[in-house]
């Protein structure tokens, strides 16, 4: 466990990892955007709570392998102590299952570590601002997988959405983050954030990215 002193006025992140060479691989590229300072890594469950509660950081980079328990679980762990917690998962495995679990554990990102480095990068910048990202090759997968749940489960009745909620869950599927969908509607960053809040428990999913497959679902 490793961990430096938080400076102010960056996006803090917390790479979790439990193979120290791959750990200073994405710690150094990420040095590379002044806007981002990696302030800890963690190569296990223990290590990484407690570096996530001593640093609050504003993203988690989480592998979904990790030797002595599964990054499902540590995710999980992570978002039972703050739901409010942004952890994206980085991983080799392309799997739906993994993909699934993960999203519906809370991740707010699902990345593959053979992505180019430049991409990641754009990836964590975007994610760090209040958007989601599941990689592309998955999207499909992802989609599939929750309008098979929502065609198996019963019958209940439709949700009911203000006008201005319908406004920021569209946005969302656009991509938007929390920032940019705050200049487009002409509200605070503090007003979207409640708007996601409410999004995701009338939905009842634990993520931006479970809400917008969802409601790209609800269009086929």
């Amino acid at each position: 466990m490793t961990s430096t002193i938080r400076t102010a006025d960056r996006h803090t992140v917390l790479v979790v990892d439990d193979h120290p060479l791959f750990r200073r691989g994405v710690r150094e590229l990420l040095s590379l955007e002044s806007s981002i300072e990696v302030v800890g890594e963690a190569g296990g469950r223990d290590d990484a709570l407690e570096l996530a509660r001593k640093f609050e950081p504003d993203l988690i980079v989480l592998d979904l392998n990790i030797k002595g328990s599964s990054g499902v679980e540590i995710l999980t762990a992570l978002k039972d102590e703050d739901p409010s917690r942004r952890v994206v998962i980085l991983t080799v495995s392309d799997a739906a299952a993994d993909l699934s679990a993960c999203i519906r554990a809370g991740a707010d990102g699902y990345f593959l570590k053979d992505m180019e480095p430049e991409l990641f990068l754009e990836n964590i910048k975007h994610t760090l601002e209040g958007g989601t990202i599941v990689d592309p090759s998955m999207v499909g997968m992802l989609t599939e997988m929750l309008r098979t749940k929502a065609q198996a489960a019963p019958e209940v009745a439709p949700i009911r959405f203000t006008e201005r909620e319908r406004e920021v869950l569209d946005l969302i599927v656009r991509g938007l983050t929390n920032k940019q969908i705050a200049r487009e509607l002409a509200i605070s960053d503090g007003t979207v954030k409640g708007h996601v809040k409410h999004l995701l428990k009338k939905l009842g999913v634990k993520s931006r990215v479970e809400a917008a497959v969802w409601a790209s679902a609800q269009e086929h």
